[in-house]
């Protein structure tokens, strides 16, 4: 049994770019560790009364998140202990608390921990964008290299380390289909670029899971506006975006010709 590590963000960030390849790696007997930054403090909320939630909303998150795993089958779940940046340039940024102004030794040291107790076989983050340049993300990219030097100079490293990546041909062909709201978050700070087609090494079908991971993600309630495109998405558009996971591979060889069609691929 092999073990499949993830080092996310936010709650919900698993069950959005990643909860495909966490159910396929459990369904085929490997273990699943999940390793979340901060709460999620500063996102938007909605289904629930903002003044009496916000206070809380880290703990509300939490327990999303709990839920969310169970559907995923994460077999741990721990988080770094840090507050949720928000986006650039808002005062959530200038946190001493949060993630974005963590020293990086020290956010390393503690995921080298976890890492260092769990032997991970596979490891996945994000590449240095973020996805989509959310300082949290970008953080999550660094403390992960940072962490996975840190054991490396120890004698140890992880088989594979993957990037979570949207092809950018793919990214452009999607947005021309979507709703006039998702065009404009192109135009926001939440632009997607998408990776450069040529670095993605990596294709997973996880259309076995796309039921389970939309329950996932639904399993965020107060993140999930009713109202937004992404939560009215129709199922054969839904399929079509999430259906296949896309990686890059970073560290490590390939178990196969590119693009590989699993994480464990050539994993004995």
């Amino acid at each position: 049994m092999g073990t499949l590590l993830l080092v996310h963000a936010h709650p919900d960030d698993e069950a959005i770019s990643t909860g495909g390849v966490m159910m396929k790696a459990k369904a085929h007997g490997h273990r699943v560790v999940l390793v979340t930054a901060t709460r999620g403090e500063a996102g938007e909320i909605y289904n629930m009364d903002e003044a009496s939630s916000r206070p809380r909303l880290g703990v509300i998150r939490t327990e999303e998140l709990k839920t969310a795993g169970e559907i995923l089958g994460v077999d741990r779940i721990e988080f770094l202990g840090y507050r949720d940046s928000g986006m650039v340039d808002t005062a959530g940024n200038k946190d001493p608390r949060s993630f974005h102004q963590a020293p990086l030794e020290e956010a390393a040291g503690k995921l080298a921990a976890v890492i260092r107790d769990e032997r991970p076989d596979v490891v996945v983050t994000y590449a240095e964008d973020g996805v989509y340049g959310h300082p949290d993300h970008i953080k999550a990219h660094y403390v992960t290299n940072a962490a996975l030097d840190l054991l490396e100079r120890e004698g140890w490293a992880p088989k594979k380390l993957y990037y979570t990546a949207i092809p950018r041909s793919m990214m452009q062909e999607f947005m021309k289909q979507m709703p006039v709201e998702a065009q404009q978050q192109q135009n926001s700070n939440m632009r997607i670029e998408g990776t450069p087609d040529k670095l993605v090494t990596t294709r997973v079908d996880v259309h076995d899971y796309l039921g389970e991971k939309r329950k996932a993600f639904a399993a965020h309630v107060s993140q999930n506006d009713p109202n937004s495109w992404f939560t009215t998405m129709a199922s054969q558009i839904y399929e079509l975006a999430f259906g296949t996971e896309y990686y890059q591979l970073v560290r490590g060889k390939a178990g196969s010709a590119l693009p590989e069609d699993d994480l464990f691929a050539g994993i004995s």
